[in-house]
């Protein structure tokens, strides 16, 4: 029975990261950017000065709201995760180092995909029965196109519901638990007998936690989200830098191996990966699932901020996907290269690569700091899937069936301490490819909301400076 499922699964998840994909991310995006005469170019000094410039501005969200950074925050804490620890690894091991030059157009244009997927979703908020800020994109989709599409809307919150209890909780806790027990056998503090027992205690510990912060509303995670975010970024570019820094001399070998190996894999991986496409469609892929760009989520926190400009907030998700993917994916690859560990290609790898990036590097004292980094990664994506499968919950059901949910996702959080999480990965991956789909099309079919929204900001700007 297992097994059929993972065969079945399996079809369905080449058909849809394969060229439907593709045509449709890059597609969507590149449309975007040409309507928009590439915003992310245009405005990205714009958008960096609304985003980093709000870093340390102290404001107070209104009910049922959160302030324009710690919505940004909560964002990123669900996009910055194992996606940028795990992900890019794996997709160097399948793709070879090819596969980060496709991230880095799948971000460059994700940048344009995400602002739009921003803007819209603060265009078409509404208010639930609560007085909290809601939307995303179930919501633009039943507000912008109108009752004949509600179906499309209720597709879109179903697959997210699928997907939050395998992307946003179970992988990510046994990420936690990997990397906690890694810390602890290189110290010997325990031994191999005692890994199930110290994930079972892991697994309850990250389980009150998770409770905690998520039936506090939507106030508390905002709050942890906007203490937790800065401090886990600092924490891995600071290690990830002192990486590239030590090995100085391979950086240009590394970024030459990028470049050929996105047209030639073969010529890079001795020709175990020999496909072009399949360095493409691994990169584009990780690249999504690490800045969710195209999938839409990060709109649901979006539309939370407590703000009257959807445009502005719009630069918050040009600056997500910048930070996520060009900057802490790409700073991920120079660990897996630069490092020079043996990369096995065409198997599956994963955080277990890019912490002997790490360990190779500095040392195995430095699994301390890849543990609590790894943790905080981890930690906060649980957090802000949280806060997503709560509002496609919502969209479907209604609001008094979010704190049953909130609890039943909390004790999700043993599962993924303590079982074997392969299927899961595996299935967990099918149902972001199957969100990128009804979100995609209501993002094209929304564009021109989205160009006259531009228009209309920017003269409006224009106006005001006159």
């Amino acid at each position: 029975m297992l097994q059929m499922i993972e065969d079945i699964n399996s079809a369905i998840n080449n058909f849809i990261w394969g060229i439907p994909a593709m045509i449709c991310i890059i597609g969507v995006g590149l449309y975007l950017s040409c309507r928009t005469k590439f915003i992310q170019i245009r405005k990205f000094p714009l958008a960096m000065k609304q985003t980093i410039g709000k870093v340390f501005e102290k404001k107070e969200a209104t009910k049922g709201a959160m302030t324009p950074f710690q919505a940004v925050c909560t964002a990123l804490s669900a996009t910055v995760g194992t996606g940028n620890i795990a992900g890019v690894a794996g997709a160097i091991a399948i793709g070879g180092s090819g596969a980060v030059f496709w991230m880095w157009v799948s971000a460059f244009l994700g940048m344009c995909t995400k602002f739009s997927e921003v803007v819209l979703a603060v265009h078409y908020r509404e208010r639930n029965k609560d007085g909290e800020l809601v939307g995303g994109p179930m919501y633009y989709i039943k507000n912008g196109l109108g009752k004949k599409w509600h179906w499309l809307a209720a597709l879109y919150a179903l697959f997210g519901i699928f997907t939050v209890f395998g992307t946003g909780n179970a992988t990510q806790v046994n990420t936690i638990t990997a990397a906690i027990n890694s810390a602890l056998l290189s110290f010997d503090v325990i031994s191999e007998a005692n890994v199930s027992t110290s994930n079972i205690i892991i697994g309850v510990i990250i389980m009150l936690l998770v409770g905690s912060v998520l039936l506090g509303g939507i106030k508390r995670i905002g709050r942890v989200s906007e203490k937790l975010v800065p401090f886990m970024a600092i924490l891995y570019i600071v290690l990830a830098l002192g990486v590239v820094v030590l090995n100085i001399q391979r950086v240009p070998e590394v970024f030459a191996s990028i470049i050929y190996g996105a047209f030639n894999p073969m010529a890079v991986t001795g020709g175990v990966v020999g496909s072009f496409f399949t360095s493409m469609t691994k990169g584009v892929s990780r690249g999504i699932f690490s800045n969710e760009a195209g999938l839409g989520t990060g709109s649901i926190a979006h539309a939370c901020a407590d703000t009257a400009k959807p445009v502005q907030q719009g630069f918050f998700g040009i600056f997500e996907v910048f930070a996520d993917t060009i900057i802490i994916c790409t700073l991920t690859a120079m660990v897996v290269l630069c490092s020079g560990v043996p990369i096995t290609y065409g198997e599956a790898a994963g955080a277990e690569l890019t912490i002997l990036g790490f360990t190779s590097t500095y040392g195995n004292w430095v699994t301390i700091f890849t543990a609590v980094a790894m943790c905080c990664f981890a930690f906060s994506t649980i957090i802000g899937w949280g806060l997503y499968g709560a509002r496609c919950v919502e969209f479907i059901f209604s609001s008094k069936v979010v704190k049953p949910f909130m609890v039943v996702y909390s004790l999700v959080a043993i599962v993924g301490a303590t079982v074997d999480l392969g299927l899961v990965w595996s299935i967990s991956d099918t149902c972001n490819g199957l969100m990128v789909i009804p979100n995609l099309i209501g993002v094209f079919l929304l564009s021109g909301t989205v160009f006259r929204l531009v228009k209309e900001h920017f003269a409006e700007e224009k106006q005001e400076a006159a």
